[in-house]
């Protein structure tokens, strides 16, 4: 049998998202736009999340997966806690940062190494002052507060690529 993307259990609902404290918001945000990613993927066979399906563009639904792992673990564990690891996915000087080499047969480690990666930047992040800067790789202070508006936006900016390579692959819509 051929393995299929589970289905997302929403911990975040949107109406919960008007009010809270500011750390609130943010976590529940981010955590809002990396479940519509996993609900955008959930009931499609690996070979489906490898196949593109908005020519001419190599987008796939497993790419934007391992992207995300990718963009989570530069920006919470790298660049903001320092640590000294390498990539999920890619190599160091390939560039494409989890998009290309996607194999259907990997789809189940690479969503696992997904959830991983989430779970390891939420440790990062967890009771770190939202203030709190680090020096970017270009030397300009950035702070905890500017990762979690980042990835909001860099999830918001794929959920909508998802969007599109979902509703090419079966017809199916929504958030």
């Amino acid at each position: 049998m051929a393995w299929t993307a589970p289905p997302v259990e929403r911990t975040q609902q949107l109406g919960d998202l008007g009010t809270g404290t500011e750390r609130q918001m943010l976590e529940g945000w981010l955590r809002w736009h990396r479940e519509t990613l996993l609900a955008k993927c959930a009931g499609l066979e690996a070979e489906q999340l490898v196949r593109t399906t908005v020519e001419p563009s190599n987008l796939t639904l497993l790419g934007l997966v391992r992207h995300m792992a990718e963009v989570e673990r530069w920006w919470f564990r790298r660049s903001f806690a320092g640590e000294v690891i390498g990539d999920v996915f890619t190599g160091p000087s390939d560039g494409d940062e989890g998009l290309d080499g996607v194999h259907a047969a990997d789809a189940e480690r690479d969503f696992g190494l997904f959830r991983a990666e989430v779970e390891a930047c939420d440790a990062v992040a967890a009771g770190q002052d939202l203030e709190r800067t680090f020096a970017s790789s270009y030397g300009v202070p950035l702070s905890l507060r500017w990762v979690y508006v980042l990835m909001i936006q860099e999830y918001a900016r794929h959920n909508g690529h998802a969007d599109f390579l979902r509703e090419r692959t079966d017809g199916a819509t929504g958030d």
